[in-house]
């Protein structure tokens, strides 16, 4: 019996997620980090603060926001070969440590001792909605999936505090109950990220996802983290695990699947996450526990139905 499921969810078959996740998300990120296989460091490293000096007021951030990245060579057809790529100083450092002090504060009284996570933030904070639907970010996103008009599916707010575990190998595309392949996660981490801290790690290869495809679902234990890293290894697929420097923003496929590292270090690792879908699509005929509570990023909207509640604006590019 998994502690963090209810007997609803807990009922059945290991691999049943039939019934609709009747938690909060909060609930979700807890069980969700139960399922990684590896056991959470028991020494951690020290890494120094990061020391930029004088801060960019908010008003600068939002215009450096809304200015176009530029992509560089090749970015396109990395993406669609791999399933992911990052790209380098898609924000300044300046206006990462100010995102990471706003996010700091945002989740001073969320709980959770591992993972501390929160959602919609864009709804609530200026500066969290101005990089969350900032042109900067949704034009890479457009260019990278190829369409021409994104919506947004939600922000994720992660910090994963010293001696917190691995995140388990997982697919968006098992997540997300839209009926879409055209969605793409970006991952902003608002502090350097060194391999002791735990970056996300992609799997690379677009299809690679197929390898795996017929691997059963473990709602309960670890065995399905433990069988996704046995057969991308088996299969000798090439796993992209490097540092992050502060300023760099990965971008991944909702079929990549990706893990993210435990945090050995003694200082938290702040994320801003957020996803985004080419509009049109549609909320999945039987959404599962494992989309946690989808209704709350798409209200009013039922099974079937196409995903364009207000909580999910059209951004612009």
């Amino acid at each position: 019996m998994n502690p963090h499921l209810s007997a609803t969810t807990a009922a059945g078959e290991a691999d049943d997620v039939a019934p609709a996740w009747d938690g909060d998300n909060g609930q979700w990120w807890d069980w969700y980090m139960s399922l990684a296989a590896d056991e959470a460091p028991t020494s951690l490293v020290d890494v120094p603060a990061v020391e930029l000096g004088s801060l960019p007021t908010e008003d600068a951030v939002v215009a450096e926001l809304a200015e176009p990245y530029d992509l560089p060579a090749g970015a396109v057809e990395s993406f669609a070969a791999d399933g992911f790529v990052v790209l380098p100083r898609v924000v300044s450092p300046g206006a990462a440590e100010l995102l990471r002090r706003r996010l700091a504060d945002l989740l001073a009284t969320t709980g959770g001792t591992a993972l501390r996570a929160r959602e919609m933030l864009w709804l609530e904070d200026p500066l969290v909605s101005a990089a969350v639907l900032s042109p900067r970010i949704a034009g890479v996103c457009a260019a990278l999936l190829e369409v021409e008009t994104l919506r947004l599916y939600h922000d994720s707010a992660l910090c994963k505090e010293p001696g917190a575990g691995r995140t388990p190998w997982h697919h968006d595309a098992h997540h997300f109950p839209l009926a879409s392949h055209d969605v793409i996660s970006t991952w902003m981490p608002l502090q350097p990220v060194p391999l002791a801290m735990g970056p996300l790690a992609f799997a690379r290869g677009m299809d690679t996802w197929r390898l795996v495809a017929d691997l059963p679902f473990d709602k309960i234990g670890t065995s399905y983290d433990r069988r996704v890293a046995e057969g991308l290894r088996d299969a000798g697929v090439a796993v992209h695990e490097e540092p992050f420097a502060l300023g760099d923003v990965s971008f991944h496929s909702t079929l990549c699947f990706h893990t993210a590292g435990a945090n050995a270090t003694t200082r938290s690792r702040m994320v801003l996450g957020a996803t985004y879908y080419a509009d049109g699509a549609r909320v999945v005929d039987h959404p599962t526990m494992v989309s946690g509570d989808w209704q709350l990023f798409v209200p009013d909207t039922a099974p079937g139905e196409v995903a364009a509640s207000p909580r999910n604006p059209v951004v612009t590019t």
